[in-house]
C-alpha cells in the first residue's frame, strides 16, 4: 500500500458539528477561510509570497503552472501544511493553533485516491472516516450506505477496494471525506490520474455537492462554473476574478 494518511489522520476530518464559529475582524460567512500575510518555503525554495485572501464563496478554482505553490496552497486550509510567516483561519480558527479542529471542517481530497484507501473493503473504508463520531453502529451502517448510495458504491460496499477504477477510487475518497459531513472539502488536482470517462463522474458528483467545495486543477472544465478562480505564478497570486478573466490570465501565463 502507498503511504498515506494513518487511521488517525483520517479520523481527524471527522465533523460532529459543523456549526460556524465566526470571524477575525473580516467580513465573513460561514464558510470562510482567511489567509493573512501567509508565506512558506521548503528548505530554500520559497513557494508562497504574501498571500492575502478571503475566500466564502461555494465554488473556487485555484490554478497555475507546476511549481506554482496551488497544492501547498491548498494543503494551508485544512492545517496539512502550516505557513512559516502569517496567519490562516477557518471559521475563526488558527490552523496553527488548532488544527484537529480545522481538519474535522475541512475534508481534503489527494490527487491520487490510493493515498486514502486504507481498508480492505469499500464499506469497511467508509465507516473507517467515523472511528471517532459518537454513533452508534446502526447509525454508522446507514451513514455509510446513505453516501456510497450516492456515490453509486453501493453494489461495491463488500468488495475489494483496490478493485475498483480509477474513478470509482476516486468517488471513494471523496465519500470517505463526505460521510462525516465537512463544512469544506478541498480537492488537490483530482482529475490528473483519470480517464476522460471517471473524470465526467468527477465532475457530476463535484457538480450535485452541497458543500463548500476548493478545487485545484490542471482541469480547466472542472472550473468553468466557479464563482471565482484563483491564479497563481511563483508563488503569489497573479489573478482573481471570475472564471473567464482568471483564465484568460493564466492561458496568457502558459503561452
Amino acid at each position: 500500500r502507498r503511504a498515506g494518511p494513518s487511521r488517525a489522520s483520517r479520523a481527524d476530518h471527522a465533523v460532529a458539528d459543523p456549526a460556524g464559529l465566526g470571524g477575525d475582524g473580516h467580513s465573513v460567512t460561514e464558510e470562510t477561510i482567511v489567509l493573512d500575510g501567509v508565506s512558506h518555503a521548503f528548505g530554500e525554495r520559497t513557494v508562497l509570497r504574501d498571500i492575502t485572501l478571503t475566500i466564502g464563496e461555494r465554488r473556487v478554482g485555484i490554478v497555475g503552472a507546476n511549481g506554482s505553490g496551488k497544492s501547498t496552497l491548498a494543503r494551508l486550509f485544512n492545517g496539512l501544511v502550516i505557513p512559516d510567516t502569517g496567519v490562516v483561519r477557518v471559521r475563526g480558527l488558527d490552523t496553527r493553533r488548532s488544527v484537529k479542529q480545522v481538519r474535522r471542517l475541512v475534508g481534503f481530497v489527494f490527487t491520487d485516491p490510493d493515498r486514502q484507501i486504507l481498508m480492505p473493503t469499500v464499506g469497511e473504508d467508509v465507516e473507517l472516516s467515523l472511528s471517532r463520531l459518537s454513533m452508534d453502529r446502526a447509525a454508522k451502517t446507514a451513514r455509510v450506505a446513505e453516501v456510497l448510495e450516492r456515490f453509486g458504491l453501493s453494489g461495491h460496499a463488500d468488495q475489494p477496494a483496490r478493485l475498483l477504477s480509477g474513478g470509482q477510487k476516486q468517488l471513494l475518497a471523496l465519500a470517505t471525506v463526505l460521510v462525516t459531513e465537512p463544512a469544506v472539502v478541498v480537492a488537490d488536482e483530482p482529475t490528473t490520474l483519470l480517464d476522460l470517462r471517471n473524470a465526467r463522474m468527477l465532475r457530476a458528483a463535484f457538480a450535485d455537492l452541497d458543500t463548500q467545495l476548493i478545487v485545484v486543477t490542471h482541469d480547466l472544465d472542472l472550473i468553468q462554473d466557479a464563482d471565482r478562480v484563483i491564479v497563481l505564478d511563483e508563488g503569489r497570486v497573479v489573478a482573481d476574478d471570475a472564471p473567464t478573466a482568471a483564465l484568460a490570465v493564466y492561458r496568457r501565463l502558459m503561452g
